[in-house]
């Protein structure tokens, strides 16, 4: 019996209905634009919900956006585009106010609150960002369709002309046809075993769609990660410890009570950078001086009790409500979790368009933002910048367009793809080659990294890349998410080889990326890698700093 088959047709598809999804969405609904958003989850059950971080914009008359701009250049270690550092930074404002046009309340500090090490104060507080989005949506009218997996993006002689999915409850299949699609379904953070984010996200969706429909990946190997993840109960494993904690005095100890700060920062200690706490934290528990369970302890227990309920609430409360444990007196165990996707899918800077024809990517999915180092609060700002960018940018490529190339044998390829998974009955199980890819990532590419170790990983995953011929998929009472699950093994595993060969590739210690055969920075390396399933590895260019920008650059 065929399966049930829905065709629908809209301008444009959004493909993620989190922040980046949303805002899309919204920009091209309230242009009148007809517009459809699919997602793997409902809007109230997203990713970005989840960020410990506020928006960082320029809101007051002292702190212009050109000092935003030259913060984040400097926190990128050179590798950000300059470019979309501009548009993010000039637009931040704009960004804050279409928030507070939705619905949005911010609780203001002196017109913004200083962000970590950069003491400009352009941080307003925003924990409901996707909560407003959602019900402006709501509002709005947009189409969501909250169960649908997209499969494959469906391309015609360079140009998109729409999407291939199903139903992950009862399998119905969709044809939808768009003049563009815009992806934005988060990272690949979850390639990692520790990770912040959740079951059967951040897989790295949007590489593989984009990289399979002719678009490149640009700085796969730079990834972030954020020292304080927990490390227990196993369902919340990777739930992040805001870097206040050491703001206020948290200390980090090794088994044996050390400070261990003192060998690889004595000037600042738990004070420093991101990278080296998580990069110190590895090196403890790599020498044997971790705990049992592969962590370190995070220590607030020598502060008043009072301190840490006033200016740290939310560390007691996940604290107590996850593990049954008081801050106050007792340790945190805490490991290095991969938090952040800084590279994604190359895009133009004017407008998060790829070298596909009406394809567009944004949110996390993307990259030229970032570099190797996410300053504090831009990656909510890029979403609400961008996002307004990209729905404009779409909206008006749907406008130019006088006819829809489609085709009738991409579309049947991406029926087929789909028949031949379900079809399946191998030995192999999908979960444990999941597990096999993060256990891989996490062992030779993750806070720190060889030669040894990386073309190990490349060995292994050539080993997964063949088994997965011999999956068994199987539907049963739960509907088709063990369909969904070898879609999104496909996905880490290009995740995956994409950020092997990448990191292979920089041969040199900047930001995010730490190479203990090459500590130092190479001059040489100030290029972005851009990656494609059929041509590896190329070196592409910076472009270049404004001059009153890099004036700023302190």
């Amino acid at each position: 019996m065929s399966p049930r088959e829905h065709q629908l047709a809209t301008s444009v598809l959004v493909v993620g209905v989190g922040g980046a999804g949303l805002r899309v969405a919204i920009e091209l609904a309230e242009a009148g634009v007809a517009v459809t958003a699919v997602g793997k989850h409902t809007p109230d059950d997203d990713h970005t919900g989840l960020t410990l971080s506020g928006i960082n914009a320029a809101l007051d008359t002292g702190n212009g956006w050109e000092q935003h701009a030259a913060d984040t250049l400097l926190e990128s270690r050179l590798l950000a585009d300059p470019r979309t550092v501009q548009r993010v930074a000039q637009g931040a404002a704009q960004g804050i106010h279409d928030l507070e046009r939705f619905g949005m309340r911010f609780e203001r500090h002196d017109a913004g609150r200083a962000t970590g090490t950069h003491p400009y104060r352009r941080k307003a507080d925003a924990g409901e960002v996707q909560r407003v989005l959602r019900e402006h949506a709501v509002r709005l009218g947009i189409p969501i369709l909250p169960t649908v997996y997209v499969t494959q993006i469906l391309v015609n002689d360079g140009a998109v002309f729409g999407a291939y999915g199903f139903d992950l409850v009862d399998g119905a299949r969709y044809l939808v046809h768009a003049d563009a699609v815009v992806l934005a379904t988060g990272g690949h953070t979850r390639i990692w075993r520790r990770t912040s984010a959740r079951r059967d996200e951040n897989t790295g969706d949007s590489f593989r769609l984009a990289a399979e429909a002719g678009a490149g990946l640009r700085d796969a190997e730079l990834v972030q990660f954020r020292p304080f993840g927990l490390l227990g109960p196993e369902n919340a494993a990777g739930t992040l410890i805001s870097d206040s904690v050491c703001e206020e005095g948290g200390l980090l100890l090794n088994t044996v009570g050390e400070r261990f700060m003192t060998r690889y920062d004595p000037e600042h200690m738990e004070r420093t950078s991101r990278d080296r706490a998580a990069m110190a934290s590895y090196a403890e528990i790599t020498a044997g001086r971790g705990t049992r369970t592969g962590g370190v302890w995070l220590d607030l227990s020598h502060l008043p009790a009072e301190k840490v309920m006033t200016r740290l609430p939310q560390v007691y409360q996940t604290v107590l409500e996850l593990q049954g444990r008081d801050v106050t007196r007792d340790p945190i165990e805490v490991a290095p979790t991969a938090h952040y996707s800084l590279g994604g899918v190359a895009v133009r800077p004017q407008d998060h368009g790829t070298e596909v024809d009406g394809l567009f990517v944004t949110g996390e999915a993307t990259t030229g933002l970032h570099g190797a180092g996410l300053l504090d609060g831009n990656s909510l700002i890029a979403v609400m910048v961008y996002g307004r960018l990209t729905g404009q940018a779409a909206a008006d490529y749907s406008a130019r367009l006088t006819a829809q190339r489609r085709s009738l044998a991409a579309v049947r390829e991406a029926e087929a793809q789909v028949d031949r998974l379900l079809a399946a009955d191998g030995g192999e199980n999908i979960r444990g080659l999941q597990r096999a890819v993060r256990n891989l990532m996490t062992e030779h590419a993750g806070v720190v990294r060889d030669e040894t170790g990386l073309l190990s990983g490349l060995a292994a995953l050539g080993e997964i890349e063949a088994r997965i011929a011999d999956v068994g998929v199987h539907t049963d009472i739960s509907g088709f998410l063990d369909l969904a699950h070898a879609f999104d093994l496909r996905s880490a595993v290009l995740s995956a080889r994409a950020t092997l060969e990448c990191a292979l590739e920089r041969r040199e210690t900047r930001g995010c990326h730490i190479r203990s055969d090459y500590p130092d920075l190479d001059p040489a390396l100030r290029v972005n890698l851009v990656w494609s399933p059929h041509h590896g590895v190329r070196r592409e260019p910076v472009a270049p700093i404004p001059t009153d920008i890099a004036e700023l650059m302190q």
